[in-house]
């Protein structure tokens, strides 16, 4: 070799040393790209990166200013002269790219190209891309000591590349870890679950270099799935945003409980769209949030258009932030459920005190009361007495009616009364008999412990009815006899002889659930003129 060919030496070496001191794998690339153009006197210069389908996911480039770039349009999709290279792993030197049978032309606004020489870069043992070089500016058309050149820069690019892959792996480890911890920290000072998705979204998008990252949540109640925290430049016109769960892509992504990668998020239709900004989205990855081994929300990652795609290593960081997103709504849920069960815990512990203190205290009072009534000689005094025991009950029924508000799942006796309305409009509607209702108060008052029961004796006496009467109209009955309470339902139907017929299953089982109450069951029926029911429960 020459001088010239010592010179090239040393800039090879040089260029060695200098791929050796970047770290950032954008910046490796671009330095990649201005050596080998220097190093072999092309105007333009470019690397191919290529994906996993074979496929350029990247073009880097020197020499085209952005302008030009820009007025070239989207990146090439790997045919023609750049499609051999790309299929055929082997260094390629032509004097003119438009004398190959196997070039395709270029694009409009692509500046003319004559020579062009190329060569692929491997890391990790793969093809990582192509080297293109064009217009030797010193000669009609590149040579073998140029060849041997960019082979020789392809092997130490294809080194830095993998330096730098190691050295980002290595820092997202890192940032992934200090994402866990700070997360974590978050949940066990107690943060809301708002605050604690907030942490989550933000790394996701710092360590995939996100536009936009979002936790998409059901809404209570409805079909729809909400935008609950959002992170990025674009997420002031995300959070908050709902889409249907039938019509969009998350939608999708959660019935399915499959991640999705897309190329192109604006290029969906317009039914499966996921933002309000949607329009400005390219590439996007979505991931389910999982509870129980059940899908139920979604974490997504988007960039806008023009941007690379996400690789196989953004989908396995969006997934872990996934599942910590999963685990904040499972602990946000546990925390309720503890909180709930301490209120609980709670108004136990007051109705308890009630029942057993202060209506126990008032119900001996209201007894001496009645004692002292019966042997008062003066009229008026027995009056003012009883008034008094009147209030004392009245007092206690309020009493009773606290403690079943306390306790939910129990009836108190005016929730009782509604209850057998409701029942029967319910039995009205459904059967278009006519259901009157008719509650003793005070009767409602003393079987608030027995409310649940009584509905649903009445639920099993309207449902023969419904069966078996062929009535027109019923009545719903509580009230007062003697030392009883008597739930009655009667009606106008058809009637049976009991003598010759036989209950069937429903008047079996209210008779048994009446006498688990300890009271009876008792029935009269007349044929054609109607049936009467009667549950007599003790006082």
């Amino acid at each position: 070799m020459g001088a010239m060919d010592g010179t090239r030496s040393a800039k090879l070496l040089e260029a060695g040393l200098a791929l050796a001191s970047e770290l950032s794998t954008p910046a490796v690339l671009q330095r990649i790209v201005d050596l080998a153009a220097e190093i072999t006197g092309a105007r333009y210069g470019a690397l191919g990166v290529l994906g996993t389908s074979g496929s350029l996911v990247d073009f880097i480039t020197t020499g085209i200013s952005p302008h030009e770039r820009a007025a070239i349009g989207h990146l090439p999709v790997g045919r023609g002269i750049l499609g051999v290279l790309i299929h055929d792993i082997r260094p390629l030197r032509l004097a003119d790219i438009a004398g190959d049978p196997r070039s395709v032309g270029f694009p409009p606004n692509h500046p003319p190209m004559r020579s062009f020489l190329g060569a692929p870069v491997m890391a990790r043992g793969q093809v990582f891309g192509n080297l293109y070089l064009t217009e030797k500016q010193d000669a009609a058309e590149f040579d073998a000591d140029d060849e041997q050149a960019l082979v020789l820069l392809a092997a130490q690019a294809g080194v830095a590349i993998e330096n730098a892959r190691l050295y980002e792996e290595t820092r997202r480890r890192a940032d992934r870890l200090e994402g866990v911890r700070e997360f974590t920290s978050a949940l066990l000072v107690g943060a809301e679950l708002d605050v604690a998705l907030g942490f989550i979204v933000r790394r996701a998008a710092q360590l995939v270099a996100a536009d936009l990252a979002t936790v998409v949540l059901p809404e209570d109640g409805s079909d729809q799935l909400q935008a609950r925290v959002a992170h990025g430049p674009l997420a002031e016109r995300v959070q908050g945003q709902t889409v249907t769960v039938d019509s969009s892509i998350v939608g999708r992504v959660i019935a399915s409980g499959t991640a999705a990668v897309l190329s192109d998020l604006g290029g969906e239709d317009g039914a499966a769209r996921v933002t309000a900004v949607t329009d400005r989205l390219g590439p996007a990855v979505i991931v389910p949030l999982r509870a129980r081994g059940q899908p139920f929300g979604a974490l997504a990652a988007c960039r806008e258009r023009g941007r690379p795609a996400f690789t196989a290593q953004d989908l396995e960081l969006v997934e872990t932030f996934a599942d910590q997103a999963a685990v904040a709504f499972e602990y946000n849920r546990a925390q309720a459920e503890l909180r709930r069960l301490a209120v609980m815990e709670d108004r136990e512990r007051i109705a308890g005190e009630l029942h057993d203190g202060a209506i126990q205290a008032l119900f001996a009072v209201g007894m001496r009361l009645q004692g002292t009534a019966t042997r008062a000689a003066d009229a008026d005094q027995r009056d003012r007495i009883e008034d008094a025991v009147g209030e004392i009950d009245r007092v206690i029924r309020d009493l009773r009616n606290y403690i079943f508000g306390l306790r939910p799942g129990l009836l108190a006796d005016r929730q009782l009364d509604q209850a057998l309305r409701d029942l029967a409009d319910d039995f009205q509607q459904r059967t278009g008999v006519t259901a009157v209702v008719d509650v003793d108060q005070s009767a409602a008052a003393e079987s608030g412990s027995r409310a649940g029961d009584l509905v649903q004796l009445a639920r099993e006496a309207l449902s023969n009815v419904s069966r078996h009467a062929g009535a027109a109209t019923c009545r719903v009955s509580l009230h007062r006899d003697g030392d009883a309470t008597v739930l009655e339902v009667d009606d106008d139907g058809s009637g049976f002889d009991p003598d010759t017929v036989k209950p069937g299953q429903g008047l079996g089982n209210l008779r048994g659930r009446a006498e688990r109450l300890g009271g009876r069951l008792d029935l009269v029926s007349v044929p054609g003129e109607g049936t009467t029911v009667k549950v007599i429960l003790p006082r």
